[in-house]
């Protein structure tokens, strides 16, 4: 589990310096801002690497709290929700427009309904650090101010839309294969 924290220590600090903008200014002078950006994206880099090793590495240990049966059905709709989420904060679209950050937002949306899902320490270590962050991140960003302004296009709500569902198929299909869970259906079991 040790690997696993250092990994989030890593990953989910150096995705907190753009939150504080005085500290992420110095560091792009300082350095340059391509320097920056290697440095940033090599530590991301190793912190996820150590997150996946140590999760894999981990037991789910302890039982911390009971999973919650209405987050266990809801979460394969949640997470395709989220996967567009992703997909549309790359975009120019109106999902985008109206939801202003919407790659924290799915964040939230994938951590929370997987921790309320799963309940156990390795479980509730990784999801609720994701969680944590992304409501920091998210209050950091609200008064940073709004997006910059741009002409929304339905074309990339289109395709953030089908690259989010066929994404969250893909990765529903492997979460058995690649994480020992077989994602919940609603009367499937």
């Amino acid at each position: 589990m040790l690997l696993m924290i250092t990994g989030l220590v890593l990953f989910l600090g150096i995705h907190l310096v753009p939150a504080a903008p005085g500290l992420r200014r110095t560091l792009g002078a300082r350095w340059s801002e391509q320097r920056y950006k290697g440095i940033f994206s090599l530590v991301a880099g190793l912190g996820l690497l150590l997150v996946i090793a140590g999760y894999w590495m981990s037991s789910r240990g302890a039982q911390v709290f009971a999973p919650v049966t209405t987050a266990r059905a809801i979460a394969p709709g949640v997470v395709t929700i989220a996967f567009i989420l992703f997909a549309a904060s790359h975009m120019r679209g109106h999902l985008r427009r109206l939801v202003q950050h919407p790659m924290v937002v799915g964040v939230i949306l994938w951590s929370g309904v997987h921790l309320l899902a799963n309940g156990d320490l390795r479980g509730t270590v990784l999801f609720g650090s994701f969680l944590a962050w992304s409501i920091v991140d998210l209050i950091a960003s609200l008064r940073r101010g709004p997006i910059r302004s741009f002409e929304p296009q339905l074309r990339f709500d289109v395709m953030a839309i089908a690259g989010g569902i066929v994404v969250a198929g893909i990765v529903m299909m492997l979460h058995q294969p690649l994480f020992g869970v077989r994602p919940f259906m609603a009367g499937g079991g």
